[in-house]
């Protein structure tokens, strides 16, 4: 099964209840122009940038897509972008995601908690691994500076998984082949909006074209137990 802009399934209703949404285009080609322009300045040797909202323009980007109306009725009233990594899907540089969860968030400094006993340090920044009612406030956009066609690599996604909660290897799987597994066409300037939760993954592209994604997850201002964001753009 396949999804893209055109689904019917856009409320937020159908948001809360599958865990994802595509949108359509919420970009003109210009932005995306410009947006490649920007990303072309900053120095990248890997598939991808973690620290994007230290940078004006993707500040602006991330107020842009929360005022949006498209955006802005999926997340919570005080949220605010918390984190922004691109990711490049090309020849050069090409890879497969297994099935998963996202699980950890950046914050400023370790806490220590009883409830937060997983921690690691990616491109100098902290992350922990959020409890589920941290992850359950938040929402990810994937911001796509390409269009995302079937043989680019699009994210696949099994529906309704964000509703099981967290979820070992093992039971990942077991609820991707009981639930089935959605490919999500993307256009060019459109996004996917997803539940951390979700359980998704990707294949690798045919190597023919770019697969740019700005991947913005946006969360609620506060943080319980202590923990304060690495960053935040109002």
């Amino acid at each position: 099964m396949s999804v893209n802009s055109t689904s019917p399934n856009m409320t937020a209703q159908g948001f809360e209840h599958d865990g994802f949404i595509v949108t359509a285009p919420l970009l003109t080609d210009t932005a995306c122009a410009d947006i490649e322009s920007a990303l072309a300045q900053i120095q990248n040797k890997g598939v991808g940038l973690r620290n994007l909202l230290e940078f004006a323009w993707c500040k602006e980007l991330a107020q842009f897509l929360r005022e949006h109306s498209a955006v802005n009725a999926l997340l919570p009233s005080d949220a605010v972008a918390v984190q922004c990594t691109y990711f490049e899907k090309s020849r050069e540089q090409n890879w497969l995601v297994p099935v998963h969860q996202d699980l950890s968030i950046p914050v400023a400094e370790k806490v220590e908690h009883p409830a937060l006993p997983v921690w690691s340090e990616k491109e100098g920044s902290v992350f922990v691994q959020a409890p589920d009612e941290i992850l359950q406030s938040l929402v990810a956009a994937r911001l796509h500076i390409d269009e995302c066609g079937p043989e680019d690599g699009p994210l696949k996604v099994v529906p309704g998984s964000h509703r099981a909660g967290r979820l070992d290897n093992q039971q990942a799987l077991k609820t991707r082949d009981e639930l089935g597994e959605t490919i999500c066409t993307v256009a060019k300037g459109a996004a996917l909006l997803m539940k951390p939760l979700l359980l998704h993954a990707s294949s690798k592209s045919s190597g023919r074209s770019r697969r740019r994604v700005l991947h913005f997850v946006f969360g609620p201002r506060m943080l319980p137990y202590g923990l304060r964001w690495a960053v935040t753009a109002q």
